[in-house]
């Protein structure tokens, strides 16, 4: 099997080239990446070093993708992943959309012409922010919760379902984003290839190179590690906002399955991928965690509201446990742990983020 992955040298990239070279034996992954973020060229040497094929290409650009050799899969896991691109003075609102629908388009292409099966890792930020700033939520001493007597169409227990709203507004990266998903559906159905969406949460883990806007698991431990400034930002300071988290390592055995099934009409094609319930935390419990790990560290409140931010979101990954067998593996501590430890035997990381 000859696999291409995209986006190869991001943290998420990185990590499943390496538990797909161990999970199938034979298989010939080529990595593409741009290369333009911070970090990029770190891994780019492990994964070179480790035999791994890494070409320097610009999904944006047909021409970097002519040359590339036939692959029965393609793995999108390129993307700007910041839900304020476009609109934080960094990247323009254009730039946005050429990496994250005009790139996925190309790779469409590529798959139409190769008749190669296609994963698109999309993201839980498809799913609308007027509905999910409209969650009744009940304070907790440290986290926000939904009102559990509130009837809401694609809530449960445990957390917001794939039938949730995905009306506008989403924010332009999760837009892009719900825009990919609807092409690579619609091309594969087109053009007879297999296509699955995975809607990923917040992924975390020891090696990723985190930023206030993404990778926030890794920019919160490495910075209360590292002694530096850290704010609670709206929600009135106190902190409780509640996300989960999910190890790219078990995003790996979820896309074995895929593409194992292939064309089967027996599983679910798109599919919340996070750590749901069990692994969600709130910015104040993670405090309290790296408190208890590295000793006291302030962190101030900052009342000032910011676009797109939200009190709870919460993946429900039902259908893909159910569709596929899937679990995670990887507890909310053990990826704690993971980071905490890395941040501890690597400082210099924290820095390899920053623009």
């Amino acid at each position: 099997m000859r696999i291409l992955l995209t986006g190869v040298c991001g943290f998420v990239g990185s990590v499943l080239a390496a538990k797909l070279r161990e999970a199938i034996p034979g298989a010939v992954i080529i990595g593409l990446d741009n290369l333009v973020r911070p970090g990029s060229e770190v891994n780019r040497r492990r994964l070179r070093e480790t035999g791994l094929r890494v070409v320097h290409g610009d999904i944006r650009l047909p021409s970097d993708l002519e040359g590339l050799p036939s692959c029965d899969w393609i793995l999108d896991a390129a993307a700007n992943p910041s839900v304020l691109a476009g609109v934080d003075g960094k990247t323009g609102a254009r730039q946005l959309v050429e990496h994250n629908l005009v790139g996925t388009l190309n790779l469409l292409e590529l798959a139409r012409r190769w008749n190669a099966g296609f994963i698109l890792l999309g993201t839980s930020r498809v799913y609308s922010i007027a509905a999910l700033c409209a969650l009744p939520l009940v304070g907790g001493p440290t986290r926000f919760i939904p009102d559990p007597t509130a009837s809401v169409t694609g809530l449960t227990p445990e957390g917001i379902t794939e039938d949730f709203s995905t009306s506008p507004p989403l924010s332009l990266y999760g837009s892009a984003k719900l825009a990919s998903e609807v092409m690579a559906l619609e091309y594969g159905a087109a053009f007879g290839f297999p296509v699955f969406v995975n809607r990923c949460g917040v992924m975390a883990g020891a090696e990723q190179f985190g930023k206030a806007d993404q990778g926030i698991v890794s920019f919160w431990i490495r910075s209360y590690a590292a002694r530096r400034p850290l704010r609670y930002i709206g929600f009135d300071g106190s902190g409780r906002q509640v996300r989960d988290c999910l190890h790219p390592a078990d995003l790996a055995p979820l896309l074995i399955k895929q593409m194992r099934a292939g064309q089967s009409a027996t599983v679910p094609r798109v599919v919340n991928v996070g750590g749901g319930a069990a692994s969600a935390f709130s910015l104040a419990e993670l405090s309290a965690w790296c408190a208890d790990r590295f000793g006291a560290h302030p962190v101030l409140a900052d009342l000032t509201p910011r676009p797109f931010d939200l009190g709870w979101l919460v993946l429900d990954a039902t259908r893909a446990q159910i569709g596929y067998d899937w679990h995670p593996t990887y507890t909310r501590e053990a990826i704690f742990s993971e980071i905490a430890e890395h941040a501890l035997q690597h400082p210099e990381w924290l820095g390899l983020s920053e623009d």
